[in-house]
Protein backbone atom coordinates (compact mmCIF):
# COMPACT_ATOMS: atom_id res chain seq x y z
CA UNK A 1 0.00 0.00 0.00
CA UNK A 2 1.51 3.29 -1.12
CA UNK A 3 1.09 6.57 0.76
CA UNK A 4 1.66 10.22 -0.09
CA UNK A 5 4.97 11.85 0.86
CA UNK A 6 5.08 12.94 4.50
CA UNK A 7 1.73 11.35 5.21
CA UNK A 8 2.55 8.30 7.30
CA UNK A 9 5.23 6.81 9.51
CA UNK A 10 5.33 3.41 11.18
CA UNK A 11 7.04 2.66 14.48
CA UNK A 12 7.80 -0.52 16.40
CA UNK A 13 10.20 -2.25 18.78
CA UNK A 14 12.47 -5.20 18.05
CA UNK A 15 15.22 -7.22 19.69
CA UNK A 16 18.60 -5.50 19.72
CA UNK A 17 22.14 -6.87 19.99
CA UNK A 18 23.99 -8.04 23.09
CA UNK A 19 25.80 -5.15 24.79
CA UNK A 20 27.90 -5.14 27.94
CA UNK A 21 25.96 -3.35 30.68
CA UNK A 22 27.97 -0.56 32.38
CA UNK A 23 26.72 -1.43 35.88
CA UNK A 24 26.79 -5.23 35.95
CA UNK A 25 29.63 -5.76 33.47
CA UNK A 26 27.64 -8.56 31.83
CA UNK A 27 26.23 -8.77 28.33
CA UNK A 28 22.60 -7.82 28.16
CA UNK A 29 20.04 -7.80 25.38
CA UNK A 30 19.01 -4.33 24.16
CA UNK A 31 15.84 -3.13 22.44
CA UNK A 32 15.80 -1.86 18.87
CA UNK A 33 13.52 1.08 18.10
CA UNK A 34 12.62 1.62 14.44
CA UNK A 35 10.68 4.43 12.71
CA UNK A 36 10.07 4.03 8.99
CA UNK A 37 8.51 6.51 6.59
CA UNK A 38 5.93 4.68 4.49
CA UNK A 39 6.57 6.62 1.29
CA UNK A 40 10.37 6.61 0.93
CA UNK A 41 11.14 3.66 3.28
CA UNK A 42 13.67 5.87 5.06
CA UNK A 43 14.23 4.34 8.53
CA UNK A 44 15.79 5.46 11.78
CA UNK A 45 17.12 2.78 14.15
CA UNK A 46 17.88 3.56 17.79
CA UNK A 47 19.06 1.32 20.63
CA UNK A 48 17.94 1.53 24.25
CA UNK A 49 18.34 -0.56 27.39
CA UNK A 50 14.70 -0.51 28.50
CA UNK A 51 11.42 1.09 27.61
CA UNK A 52 8.97 3.32 29.46
CA UNK A 53 6.34 5.85 28.50
CA UNK A 54 8.82 8.71 28.60
CA UNK A 55 11.61 6.74 26.91
CA UNK A 56 9.22 5.71 24.13
CA UNK A 57 8.39 9.38 23.51
CA UNK A 58 12.04 10.46 23.70
CA UNK A 59 12.90 7.95 20.96
CA UNK A 60 10.21 9.50 18.77
CA UNK A 61 11.66 12.96 19.31
CA UNK A 62 15.17 11.75 18.47
CA UNK A 63 13.88 10.11 15.28
CA UNK A 64 12.04 13.30 14.28
CA UNK A 65 15.24 15.33 14.74
CA UNK A 66 17.22 12.90 12.62
CA UNK A 67 14.63 13.04 9.86
CA UNK A 68 14.33 16.82 10.04
CA UNK A 69 10.55 16.67 10.35
CA UNK A 70 7.60 14.51 11.37
CA UNK A 71 4.93 12.61 9.40
CA UNK A 72 1.29 13.52 9.84
CA UNK A 73 0.16 10.12 11.10
CA UNK A 74 1.97 7.45 13.09
CA UNK A 75 0.97 3.80 12.85
CA UNK A 76 1.98 1.79 15.91
CA UNK A 77 1.35 -1.48 17.64
CA UNK A 78 -0.81 -1.72 20.76
CA UNK A 79 2.07 -1.69 23.21
CA UNK A 80 1.48 -0.23 26.66
CA UNK A 81 3.76 2.77 26.14
CA UNK A 82 1.46 4.05 23.41
CA UNK A 83 -1.99 2.51 23.86
CA UNK A 84 -3.67 1.91 27.21
CA UNK A 85 -6.87 0.24 25.92
CA UNK A 86 -6.76 -1.17 22.38
CA UNK A 87 -9.88 -0.60 20.30
CA UNK A 88 -10.06 -0.41 16.55
CA UNK A 89 -12.79 2.27 16.72
CA UNK A 90 -11.94 4.27 19.86
CA UNK A 91 -8.53 3.36 21.36
CA UNK A 92 -7.35 4.96 24.61
CA UNK A 93 -3.88 6.39 24.08
CA UNK A 94 -1.26 6.96 26.72
CA UNK A 95 -1.75 10.62 27.76
CA UNK A 96 1.95 11.39 27.63
CA UNK A 97 2.37 9.83 24.19
CA UNK A 98 -0.68 11.63 22.87
CA UNK A 99 0.60 14.99 24.12
CA UNK A 100 4.06 14.42 22.65
CA UNK A 101 2.63 13.63 19.23
CA UNK A 102 0.27 16.60 19.55
CA UNK A 103 3.27 18.83 20.25
CA UNK A 104 4.68 17.84 16.84
CA UNK A 105 1.29 17.81 15.08
CA UNK A 106 1.24 14.04 14.60
CA UNK A 107 -1.85 11.84 14.93
CA UNK A 108 -1.50 8.33 16.36
CA UNK A 109 -3.19 5.48 14.48
CA UNK A 110 -3.00 2.18 16.41
CA UNK A 111 -3.19 -0.98 14.31
CA UNK A 112 -5.87 -3.58 14.77
CA UNK A 113 -5.06 -6.16 17.43
CA UNK A 114 -3.58 -9.26 15.85
CA UNK A 115 -2.93 -7.60 12.46
CA UNK A 116 0.76 -6.64 12.33
CA UNK A 117 0.59 -6.49 8.53
CA UNK A 118 -0.95 -3.01 8.85
CA UNK A 119 2.56 -1.84 9.77
CA UNK A 120 4.42 -4.24 7.53
CA UNK A 121 6.96 -1.62 6.40
CA UNK A 122 8.42 -1.15 9.87
CA UNK A 123 8.23 -4.89 10.52
CA UNK A 124 10.46 -5.43 7.46
CA UNK A 125 12.73 -2.59 8.59
CA UNK A 126 13.27 -4.20 12.01
CA UNK A 127 14.07 -7.56 10.44
CA UNK A 128 16.41 -5.92 7.93
CA UNK A 129 18.45 -4.33 10.73
CA UNK A 130 18.52 -7.49 12.81
CA UNK A 131 19.70 -9.75 9.98
CA UNK A 132 22.20 -7.44 8.29
CA UNK A 133 24.30 -5.19 10.60
CA UNK A 134 23.50 -6.72 14.01
CA UNK A 135 23.49 -10.45 13.39
CA UNK A 136 26.01 -12.25 15.60
CA UNK A 137 27.41 -8.96 16.96
CA UNK A 138 28.41 -8.09 20.52
CA UNK A 139 29.39 -4.62 21.66
CA UNK A 140 31.18 -3.27 24.71
CA UNK A 141 28.92 -0.22 25.06
CA UNK A 142 25.59 0.93 23.73
CA UNK A 143 27.26 4.01 22.20
CA UNK A 144 29.55 1.75 20.18
CA UNK A 145 26.57 -0.29 19.00
CA UNK A 146 24.68 2.86 17.99
CA UNK A 147 27.67 4.20 16.04
CA UNK A 148 27.97 0.90 14.18
CA UNK A 149 24.26 1.00 13.37
CA UNK A 150 24.41 4.63 12.18
CA UNK A 151 27.42 3.98 9.92
CA UNK A 152 25.71 0.99 8.36
CA UNK A 153 22.51 2.99 7.86
CA UNK A 154 24.34 5.85 6.09
CA UNK A 155 26.60 3.68 3.95
CA UNK A 156 24.37 0.73 3.07
CA UNK A 157 20.73 1.12 4.07
CA UNK A 158 20.21 4.58 2.55
CA UNK A 159 22.15 3.84 -0.63
CA UNK A 160 20.45 0.54 -1.42
CA UNK A 161 17.94 0.13 -4.25
CA UNK A 162 14.61 -0.77 -2.67
CA UNK A 163 13.30 -4.07 -3.98
CA UNK A 164 9.67 -2.95 -4.33
CA UNK A 165 10.04 0.64 -5.50
CA UNK A 166 13.22 0.03 -7.57
CA UNK A 167 14.68 3.37 -6.46
CA UNK A 168 17.41 4.41 -4.06
CA UNK A 169 16.14 5.12 -0.54
CA UNK A 170 18.21 8.30 -0.13
CA UNK A 171 16.81 9.77 -3.36
CA UNK A 172 13.22 8.95 -2.37
CA UNK A 173 13.74 10.50 1.06
CA UNK A 174 15.12 13.69 -0.50
CA UNK A 175 11.85 13.98 -2.42
CA UNK A 176 9.73 13.29 0.69
CA UNK A 177 11.57 15.46 3.23
CA UNK A 178 9.99 18.79 2.13
CA UNK A 179 6.56 17.26 2.79
CA UNK A 180 7.32 16.46 6.45
CA UNK A 181 5.89 18.66 9.19
CA UNK A 182 8.38 21.23 10.49
CA UNK A 183 9.71 20.71 14.00
CA UNK A 184 8.63 23.12 16.76
CA UNK A 185 11.13 25.60 18.13
CA UNK A 186 11.14 24.01 21.60
CA UNK A 187 11.17 20.33 22.54
CA UNK A 188 8.35 18.81 24.49
CA UNK A 189 8.36 19.43 28.25
CA UNK A 190 7.85 16.05 29.89
CA UNK A 191 5.59 15.58 32.87
CA UNK A 192 4.34 12.87 35.19
CA UNK A 193 0.69 11.96 35.51
CA UNK A 194 -1.48 10.13 38.00
CA UNK A 195 -4.89 9.86 39.64
CA UNK A 196 -5.52 11.60 42.98
CA UNK A 197 -8.44 11.75 45.42
CA UNK A 198 -9.49 15.20 46.61
CA UNK A 199 -9.06 15.42 50.39
CA UNK A 200 -11.49 16.96 52.86
CA UNK A 201 -9.60 20.26 52.69
CA UNK A 202 -10.26 20.45 48.93
CA UNK A 203 -6.66 19.71 47.94
CA UNK A 204 -4.78 16.91 46.20
CA UNK A 205 -1.32 15.72 47.21
CA UNK A 206 1.38 15.85 44.53
CA UNK A 207 5.03 15.19 45.37
CA UNK A 208 4.50 15.92 49.09
CA UNK A 209 2.78 19.27 48.43
CA UNK A 210 -0.92 20.19 48.30
CA UNK A 211 -2.85 21.95 45.54
CA UNK A 212 -6.45 23.14 45.64
CA UNK A 213 -9.21 22.16 43.21
CA UNK A 214 -12.54 23.90 42.58
CA UNK A 215 -15.39 23.35 45.11
CA UNK A 216 -17.51 20.24 44.73
CA UNK A 217 -14.72 17.72 44.14
CA UNK A 218 -14.15 16.42 47.69
CA UNK A 219 -13.86 12.64 47.72
CA UNK A 220 -13.73 12.35 43.90
CA UNK A 221 -10.89 11.28 41.60
CA UNK A 222 -9.09 13.76 39.37
CA UNK A 223 -6.23 13.41 36.92
CA UNK A 224 -3.05 15.28 37.79
CA UNK A 225 -0.08 16.14 35.58
CA UNK A 226 3.01 17.78 36.96
CA UNK A 227 6.53 18.71 35.92
CA UNK A 228 9.28 20.82 37.44
CA UNK A 229 7.35 24.05 36.93
CA UNK A 230 3.61 23.56 37.38
CA UNK A 231 0.81 21.18 38.41
CA UNK A 232 -2.34 20.73 36.32
CA UNK A 233 -5.59 19.26 37.68
CA UNK A 234 -7.81 17.79 34.94
CA UNK A 235 -11.37 16.50 34.85
CA UNK A 236 -11.13 12.73 34.22
CA UNK A 237 -14.38 12.66 32.22
CA UNK A 238 -14.07 15.64 29.91
CA UNK A 239 -10.33 16.32 30.00
CA UNK A 240 -11.02 19.95 30.96
CA UNK A 241 -8.31 21.80 32.86
CA UNK A 242 -9.69 22.51 36.33
CA UNK A 243 -6.73 24.28 37.91
CA UNK A 244 -3.10 25.02 37.13
CA UNK A 245 -0.68 25.84 39.97
CA UNK A 246 2.99 26.64 40.19
CA UNK A 247 5.05 24.04 42.04
CA UNK A 248 5.64 24.69 45.74
CA UNK A 249 7.83 23.21 48.45
CA UNK A 250 7.14 19.96 50.29
CA UNK A 251 4.40 20.35 52.89
CA UNK A 252 3.16 23.71 51.53
CA UNK A 253 -0.22 24.57 49.99
CA UNK A 254 -1.27 26.29 46.78
CA UNK A 255 -4.85 27.54 47.27
CA UNK A 256 -6.68 30.07 45.14
CA UNK A 257 -8.94 32.26 47.32
CA UNK A 258 -11.86 31.71 44.95
CA UNK A 259 -11.61 27.96 45.62
CA UNK A 260 -12.64 28.45 49.26
CA UNK A 261 -16.34 27.62 49.41
CA UNK A 262 -18.49 29.96 51.59
CA UNK A 263 -20.52 26.96 52.70
CA UNK A 264 -19.34 24.10 54.86
CA UNK A 265 -18.96 20.91 52.76
CA UNK A 266 -21.15 17.96 53.80
CA UNK A 267 -18.05 15.90 54.67
CA UNK A 268 -16.87 18.56 57.13
CA UNK A 269 -20.35 18.76 58.67
CA UNK A 270 -20.17 15.02 59.29
CA UNK A 271 -16.88 15.50 61.12
CA UNK A 272 -18.42 18.25 63.25
CA UNK A 273 -21.29 15.95 64.23
CA UNK A 274 -18.77 13.35 65.36
CA UNK A 275 -16.96 16.03 67.36
CA UNK A 276 -20.18 17.05 69.17
CA UNK A 277 -20.79 13.41 70.09
CA UNK A 278 -17.26 13.16 71.50
CA UNK A 279 -17.84 16.02 73.95
CA UNK A 280 -19.34 19.44 74.46
CA UNK A 281 -16.03 21.30 74.38
CA UNK A 282 -14.62 19.06 71.63
CA UNK A 283 -17.51 20.03 69.37
CA UNK A 284 -17.23 23.73 70.24
CA UNK A 285 -13.50 23.80 69.51
CA UNK A 286 -13.92 21.99 66.17
CA UNK A 287 -16.60 24.50 65.16
CA UNK A 288 -14.19 27.34 65.98
CA UNK A 289 -11.50 25.69 63.85
CA UNK A 290 -13.88 25.27 60.92
CA UNK A 291 -15.05 28.90 61.14
CA UNK A 292 -11.48 30.10 60.65
CA UNK A 293 -11.52 28.61 57.11
CA UNK A 294 -7.87 27.72 57.46
CA UNK A 295 -6.30 25.45 54.86
CA UNK A 296 -5.36 22.98 57.62
CA UNK A 297 -8.81 23.10 59.26
CA UNK A 298 -10.06 19.70 58.13
CA UNK A 299 -6.79 18.04 59.11
CA UNK A 300 -6.88 19.65 62.56
CA UNK A 301 -10.40 18.36 63.17
CA UNK A 302 -9.31 14.87 62.15
CA UNK A 303 -6.37 15.16 64.53
CA UNK A 304 -8.60 16.07 67.49
CA UNK A 305 -10.92 13.13 66.74
CA UNK A 306 -7.87 10.90 66.62
CA UNK A 307 -6.84 12.14 70.08
CA UNK A 308 -10.29 11.18 71.39
CA UNK A 309 -9.64 7.58 70.35
CA UNK A 310 -6.20 7.53 71.97
CA UNK A 311 -6.78 9.51 75.20
CA UNK A 312 -10.48 9.07 75.86
CA UNK A 313 -13.50 11.36 75.75
CA UNK A 314 -13.15 12.98 79.17
CA UNK A 315 -9.44 13.78 78.88
CA UNK A 316 -9.65 15.38 75.44
CA UNK A 317 -12.83 17.26 76.33
CA UNK A 318 -11.02 18.81 79.31
CA UNK A 319 -8.12 19.80 77.07
CA UNK A 320 -10.52 21.42 74.62
CA UNK A 321 -12.13 23.34 77.51
CA UNK A 322 -8.74 24.78 78.48
CA UNK A 323 -8.02 25.69 74.82
CA UNK A 324 -11.34 27.54 74.60
CA UNK A 325 -10.66 29.42 77.82
CA UNK A 326 -7.33 30.74 76.55
CA UNK A 327 -8.93 31.42 73.12
CA UNK A 328 -6.49 29.23 71.13
CA UNK A 329 -8.42 27.15 68.61
CA UNK A 330 -5.98 24.73 66.98
CA UNK A 331 -4.99 21.12 67.18
CA UNK A 332 -1.45 21.66 68.45
CA UNK A 333 -2.46 23.11 71.84
CA UNK A 334 -4.92 20.27 72.41
CA UNK A 335 -2.28 17.67 71.55
CA UNK A 336 0.21 19.22 73.99
CA UNK A 337 -2.35 19.28 76.78
CA UNK A 338 -3.41 15.70 76.10
CA UNK A 339 0.13 14.37 75.99
CA UNK A 340 1.38 15.99 79.18
CA UNK A 341 0.89 14.22 82.58
CA UNK A 342 -2.45 15.19 84.05
CA UNK A 343 -1.40 14.79 87.70
CA UNK A 344 1.88 14.53 89.56
CA UNK A 345 0.72 11.24 91.05
CA UNK A 346 0.69 9.77 87.56
CA UNK A 347 4.44 10.36 87.22
CA UNK A 348 6.70 7.40 87.96
CA UNK A 349 8.55 8.19 91.20
CA UNK A 350 12.11 7.18 91.92
CA UNK A 351 11.99 7.57 95.73
CA UNK A 352 9.19 6.66 98.13
CA UNK A 353 8.76 5.26 101.64
CA UNK A 354 7.51 2.00 100.20
CA UNK A 355 10.41 1.69 97.75
CA UNK A 356 13.39 0.00 99.41
CA UNK A 357 17.01 0.38 98.53
CA UNK A 358 18.51 -2.03 96.04
CA UNK A 359 20.82 -3.68 98.57
CA UNK A 360 17.77 -4.99 100.48
CA UNK A 361 16.63 -6.88 97.41
CA UNK A 362 20.17 -8.11 96.85
CA UNK A 363 20.35 -9.58 100.37
CA UNK A 364 16.98 -11.29 100.01
CA UNK A 365 17.96 -12.90 96.73
CA UNK A 366 21.28 -14.04 98.19
CA UNK A 367 19.61 -15.66 101.21
CA UNK A 368 17.15 -17.48 99.00
CA UNK A 369 19.69 -18.77 96.52
CA UNK A 370 22.91 -19.45 98.51
CA UNK A 371 23.03 -22.25 101.20
CA UNK A 372 24.03 -21.44 104.78
CA UNK A 373 27.64 -22.45 105.81
CA UNK A 374 26.56 -24.73 108.76
CA UNK A 375 23.87 -26.55 106.84
CA UNK A 376 24.79 -29.98 105.48
CA UNK A 377 24.74 -30.52 101.81
CA UNK A 378 21.37 -32.09 101.21
CA UNK A 379 21.99 -32.64 97.59
CA UNK A 380 24.02 -35.80 98.28
CA UNK A 381 22.08 -38.80 99.54
CA UNK A 382 23.71 -41.28 102.04
CA UNK A 383 22.79 -44.96 102.03
CA UNK A 384 20.13 -45.70 104.67
CA UNK A 385 20.52 -48.59 107.15
CA UNK A 386 17.57 -50.87 107.37
CA UNK A 387 16.22 -51.40 110.90
CA UNK A 388 16.27 -55.02 112.21
CA UNK A 389 13.04 -56.84 111.79
CA UNK A 390 11.69 -58.39 114.97
CA UNK A 391 9.05 -61.05 115.04
CA UNK A 392 6.67 -61.44 117.85
CA UNK A 393 6.39 -59.31 120.96
CA UNK A 394 9.56 -57.60 122.02
CA UNK A 395 9.90 -56.31 125.52
CA UNK A 396 12.10 -53.49 124.34
CA UNK A 397 9.30 -52.30 122.09
CA UNK A 398 6.98 -52.21 125.05
CA UNK A 399 9.16 -49.71 126.90
CA UNK A 400 8.34 -46.12 126.14
CA UNK A 401 10.91 -44.11 124.25
CA UNK A 402 13.57 -42.54 126.43
CA UNK A 403 13.17 -45.12 129.19
CA UNK A 404 16.45 -46.48 130.80
CA UNK A 405 14.85 -49.60 132.31
CA UNK A 406 15.97 -52.95 131.05
CA UNK A 407 13.40 -55.22 129.62
CA UNK A 408 11.84 -57.62 132.06
CA UNK A 409 12.82 -61.15 131.30
CA UNK A 410 10.12 -63.78 131.18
Amino acid sequence: METAPGEEGQVDYGTGPMVRHPQTGKYRRTRLFALTLSCSRKAVWLLTWASSSQRWCELHEEAFRRLGGAPRTMVLDNLREGVLEPDVYDPTLNPLYQDVLGHYGVTALPARVGHPDRKGKVESSVGFAQKTPLTGKRFESIEEAQRHLDEWSTRWADTRIHGTLKRQVAVMFADEKPSLLPLPSEPFRYYQHGVRVVHLDGCVEVAKAYYAVPPGWIGRDVHVRWDTRCVRVIDPQTGQLLREHLRTKDGFFRVDPKDRSPRTPPQIEQLLRRAHVAGKHVGALCVRIEQQRHQYGARQILGILSLVKKRGFAAVDECCRIALEVDVANYRIVARLANRPRDEQDVLQQTHDLIRQLHHYRDVIRRKTEPEPHEPDRTRSSPSQAAPVRHGGDAADQNPPGSDREPVSA
